[in-house]
């Protein structure tokens, strides 16, 4: 059986114990890593629509994107992110702000070469091409003044209208399964760090009350 490698998030919370003194409590939650992803040859991504050049990578079954000079993934509810395609994966503790503007449909889209009743001419960029320009292309905005994307006769949407977006996609994450049980976990030990607190602050009023006797 394979090792599990497991992932850890840390959340460090400091709390006061005197005017000069302090005292850190590390409330730690631990997570499995995602499984591997086997790549015959780095994969080849596409760049998506109405995104700020959020970049997928349609021949692997699971959904990995790539943003910002990051590989990101969704797994279980969570997020990872690594450098490489392949490796070094470790957990995030957000969804990546990207995400809300990626058309939960785009796999359709892609397979049948429209978006939204164009022609969405897509351009398959190999990963070699990917990490020598994708800083210069954000910058300027490549994908997005080239021909929209590559979708034929296509404008891209007002800014008000890609915001009602991100938040019907929101909304939609936050009813996942995968989602709400990672929330509750999460909730949990919120509420494990605040009776820990509540503790620590009933201890430091006894020894307060000792010291003045």
């Amino acid at each position: 059986m394979k090792k599990l490698i497991l992932g850890t998030a840390l959340l460090t919370v400091v709390i006061a114990i005197s005017g000069q003194a302090m005292a850190a409590v590390d409330v730690s939650v631990r997570f499995p890593l995602p499984p591997p992803i086997v790549f015959p040859a780095p994969p080849e991504v596409v760049v998506m629509p109405d995104t700020p050049d959020v970049y997928v990578a349609p021949d692997v079954a699971v959904d990995i994107f790539f943003w910002n000079g990051w590989w990101w993934r969704p797994w279980e509810g969570r997020w990872y992110r690594s450098h490489y395609y392949n490796r070094g994966w470790a957990y995030y503790g957000h969804v990546p702000r990207f995400y809300f503007d990626v058309d939960p449909g785009w796999r359709g889209y892609y397979r049948d070469h429209t978006w939204y009743g164009h022609r969405w001419n897509y351009e398959r960029i190999p990963n070699q091409r990917l990490q020598q320009n994708w800083k210069s292309w954000q910058t300027n905005r490549y994908w997005e003044k080239r021909g929209t994307w590559g979708v034929q006769g296509y404008q891209a949407r007002p800014q008000q209208q890609r915001q009602e977006l991100r938040n019907q996609r929101q909304a939609q994450y936050q009813q996942r399964p995968e989602v709400q049980r990672h929330n509750q976990l999460m909730q949990d030990q919120h509420r494990k760090y605040e009776t820990h607190q509540g503790q620590q602050n009933k201890q430091h009023h006894g020894e307060e009350s000792e010291h003045r006797r």
